[in-house]
């Protein structure tokens, strides 16, 4: 089936009337629905073109992998007709207020404000990573007019990063995205540097996205409180002055040092647990890290990730946590030759590929997550691998890629590869040797 027929066949087996909504992440449609049962769970689970379905939370999630994700959204809503009136309407607006916890309001907005940058992580980190692995073949080219171009290009995301934060950061928070933008200007213009506030140079950039973060969070809500009390004749020239001159002060001598102080406090905590802890942390978090993915923690780590990419160059974090998907797949493997269910083996054998591309979704909620016990032997490779990446102190200069894609962008390939084989192998004996209840034909 193509997008739009894999759509029409989703919007078939759900039924029009049970959509409250339709969004998508990277990898998965994401459905509101009234109500949703195991058959319906298993007919979408056997279409061709479906990796996976996650009905353990609330939403309803379809994972499709990445590109096929948003094409087939799009199709999708393009589906469903306007919002229904009276009791649809209701019961929508009980599931917004079930879901609107602090902690889930507080996801999706640091979502909302780092997700959308994740693409051009990914195209500058490779850019960038490749770039430097031709230059360690062959230093002689470093000089070369083109190669000091792809350089350019793969900074660009860094040049520009505080901008675009502060952009959908405003956008977020309900303000005028330009205003955040122009925000983060201001605390990033390399001008601030010659200028001396009470016997003090002041750092532009200081506190990176944190501090981007805060200032148009202010922004916006500054602009919001103006709205009400500015003239409408008026409000179009005054309440982007006084939003911009108010929250540019407040940034400038209370905002900025707050979010320096905070950045560096992340930035020493991450760099230190792990120098201090070295093989001990890189297993731990490793380890607990498909738990937390399952339950929507991760999108907390992005902002993380950015800070230290724009502190050090590289996120030490990122490595250690990209081989739970490795000791997924070695798991994975595992079943595959231990299982006689033909349809775990194809599943297996359509999802691994994917996988070690870095999209474990498939092999978690597809293999390893139904079969209980793979799960915790999966979490035991990733473990083992995330022990070897700690320890060597391994960055990588992106984020929203893992598996083999991301060996491409650490500043240590070699070792990478070693604990993602490490992962592979740990992943597969622990499942060997813990077993699992073998599923009927």
């Amino acid at each position: 089936m193509n997008n739009k027929e894999l759509a029409e066949k989703i919007f078939e087996i759900v039924g029009e009337k049970n959509i409250l909504s339709a969004t998508n992440c990277m990898t998965r449609l994401r459905l509101q629905l009234v109500e949703k049962n195991s058959q319906m769970i298993d007919q979408i689970k056997n279409l061709d073109g479906v990796l996976g379905v996650n009905d353990s939370v609330e939403e309803f999630q379809i994972i499709l992998g990445p590109g096929k994700a948003t094409n087939v959204t799009n199709e999708f809503k393009n589906l469903i007709k306007k919002p229904q009136i009276g009791d649809g309407k209701a019961l929508q607006d009980e599931i917004k207020a079930k879901n609107a916890t602090p902690s889930k309001l507080f996801l999706k907005k640091i979502a909302g404000i780092f997700v959308p940058l994740i693409p051009a992580f990914i195209a500058c980190g490779l850019i960038t990573g490749c770039v430097g692995l031709a230059i360690k073949i062959d230093p002689s080219i470093a000089n070369d007019q083109f190669v000091k171009l792809l350089i350019i290009a793969g900074n660009t995301i860094f040049f520009g990063m505080n901008l675009f934060v502060g952009f959908n950061a405003a956008k977020v928070f309900e303000g005028t995205p330009i205003i955040g933008g122009i925000l983060a200007a201001l605390i990033t213009h390399p001008q601030l540097a010659e200028i001396t506030l009470n016997g003090e140079k002041l750092l532009p950039g200081r506190g990176g996205v944190i501090s981007v973060v805060l200032v148009a969070a202010l922004g916006a809500y500054l602009e919001k409180k103006l709205h009400k009390i500015i003239p409408e004749m008026f409000d179009l020239f005054l309440t982007p002055l006084i939003t911009f001159l108010i929250a540019g002060t407040a940034a400038i001598f209370i905002l900025q040092p707050i979010g320096g102080m905070i950045s560096e406090t992340i930035g020493n905590l991450a760099t230190n647990a792990i120098q201090s802890g070295g093989a001990i942390v890189g297993f731990i978090l490793a380890g607990l890290w498909l738990p937390l993915v399952m339950f929507g923690v991760h999108q907390a780590m992005t902002p993380i990730h950015v800070d230290l990419i724009s502190q050090y160059g590289v996120t030490i974090l990122l490595p250690i946590l990209a081989m739970a998907g490795a000791g997924q797949v070695g798991a994975s493997i595992a079943i595959y030759f231990k299982t006689k269910n033909k349809f775990l083996k194809k599943t297996i054998a359509s999802a691994l590929p994917v996988g070690i591309m870095g999209v474990g979704e498939p092999l978690i909620y597809g293999v390893t997550f139904p079969l209980g016990k793979p799960f915790i032997a999966a979490c035991i490779g990733g473990a083992f691998g995330g022990a070897i990446q700690a320890n060597f102190m391994v960055g990588a200069a992106t984020l929203g890629i893992s598996g083999l894609p991301l060996a491409a962008t650490t500043n240590n390939i070699a070792i990478y590869f070693v604990g993602l084989i490490t992962a592979y192998i740990a992943g597969f004996i622990a499942t060997w040797l813990i077993g699992f209840d073998d599923p009927e034909n």
